[in-house]
């Protein structure tokens, strides 16, 4: 684990209850579910992302001597603190949807089942994995859905926030179809494709522009895209026509052009027009700037010759809806329900299963929220025949993975599989009638017997 990364890396109370817990002996098993508790304006459902990173760290965790120094040395928590962070290790089990998997409110998509110490302290960091990925995919997939068919690239690293932001959007953003990313270190580290231009400021650094796109197509031979906005869109695409037949002599091929500013839609046609009546057909059009799934809807729906749009800043940040309501809660420990009741946060208590069932289209029609283990679904409308397995699966025991990170490829494929399966109401970009999430009769009665306690 990195420094900016560790085991400090979480909220003090995490630590204060740690050492309440500890001193009271509570260290029996504890159920933790993270989900979220309503869906952002606009969004007809969630993609679940972050679980690979969440296991990693689950699996990583560990209090370094120079965390260790800093606890002991805030004043704060005891010796025997210490004494217990020094031999940490995560030994819980976990059970969670797979990446990939499209989810509704109070559906949890990761269930931790450990000893109460270990539970809680893991907390505030897996919020903050799972939250960020499902944040970023759930906006992406709905830039994939408003542009079907069309390559889809991330150019966000340079206005996220931060380093780890910026990684991890990316691969959010491949895993519900973009094909790529201009961050490098997300191709090296997850093998993703890697797509790249050229600045304003290489235009600007030549005298002459036209030399400027000569002098990067010989730069990059097997990878020319060149900028046109720089000065005068127009002009800059009949120079590029211009330029095509000297760098074919040299066996350099142009693949594209790409637009950054102004009406995208008709510096597009234009462009195409000119490129066209000089003979480059072949060559693509990628549109960048302030895009998101609205700009990219509105470019589709007039048709805009474009053929690859790159996305950054409004994904990267999902600027239109920059957070979930999204939570970690106590649901048993010591095989006691338990059951927040605030009001307009109450949670359904106990070990949760999630069950979806397919209409006759094959597109999902309704889910069913109950008790994990719970066999009799005939209450709800439907019985096992016409639903599969439970949506949340185990993924690691003792502390150790069950299996090996499914391949990123694996994890797409889920999602094109998702997609196809979502109903149509639900894949529009506007507000639609929410889909159905039907609570069990069995959850309700563990949750009034839950009141009935207090």
């Amino acid at each position: 684990m990195t420094q900016s990364a560790g085991a400090l890396l979480t909220d003090l109370y995490q630590l204060t209850m740690l050492q309440g817990y500890l001193q009271q002996r509570m260290e029996e098993t504890a159920v933790f579910e993270f989900f979220v508790r309503q869906l952002p304006p606009h969004r007809g459902f969630l993609v679940a992302a972050g679980l690979e990173q969440s296991l990693s760290y689950l699996e990583e965790l560990r209090f370094t001597p120079w965390e260790l120094d800093w606890i002991a040395q805030s004043g704060r928590f005891s010796a025997a603190l210490v004494e217990y962070l020094t031999q940490f290790r995560f030994t819980g089990d976990v059970h969670a949807m797979p990446e990939g998997t499209f989810f509704f409110p109070d559906e949890p998509i990761v269930r931790v089942t450990a000893p109460l110490p270990q539970a809680q302290l893991v907390e505030t960091r897996l919020i903050n994995l799972l939250h960020f990925q499902t944040l970023i995919a759930s906006k992406a997939v709905r830039v994939v859905l408003a542009a079907p068919g069309k390559e889809l690239v991330d150019f966000g690293l340079r206005r996220a926030h931060g380093g780890e932001a910026g990684l991890l959007a990316a691969r959010a953003s491949y895993l519900v179809g973009f094909a790529g990313t201009a961050t490098v270190q997300a191709g090296a580290l997850f093998g993703m494709p890697v797509y790249g231009t050229v600045a304003h400021s290489f235009i600007q650094a030549h005298v002459d522009e036209l030399e400027a796109f000569e002098h990067f197509a010989l730069a990059q031979p097997n990878h020319v895209v060149l900028l046109l906005d720089t000065y005068d869109t127009e002009a800059a695409a009949r120079k590029v026509v211009a330029l095509a037949p000297r760098l074919q002599k040299r066996g350099v091929t142009i693949k594209g052009v790409r637009l950054d500013s102004g009406n995208l839609a008709d510096h597009a046609r234009r462009v195409r027009r000119i490129l066209n009546d000089g003979g480059l057909a072949d060559v693509r059009i990628v549109a960048s700037g302030n895009l998101d799934e609205y700009a990219v809807q509105e470019l589709m729906a007039v048709n805009a010759p474009i053929d690859s749009f790159a996305i950054g800043t409004r994904m990267a940040t999902s600027a239109d809806a920059p957070y979930l309501d999204c939570v970690y809660k106590l649901q048993e420990y010591a095989e006691r329900a338990c059951r927040k009741r605030s009001e307009g946060k109450a949670t359904w208590p106990g070990c949760k299963q999630v069950y979806r069932h397919y209409g006759a289209d094959g597109r999902m029609a309704y889910d069913v929220l109950t008790l994990d283990g719970e066999t009799d679904l005939k209450s709800e409308g439907t019985d096992f025949k016409s639903v599969p397995d439970g949506l949340i699966q185990p993924v690691m025991r003792e502390g150790g993975r069950l299996a090996s990170p499914p391949a990123l490829t694996d994890v797409r494929a889920r999602v094109a599989d998702e997609l196809a399966r979502l109903p149509e109401h639900l894949r529009r970009l506007q507000e639609s009638p929410p889909y159905q999430v039907r609570v069990a009769q069995a959850l309700r009665d563990l949750a009034k017997a839950c009141d009935e306690r207090r």
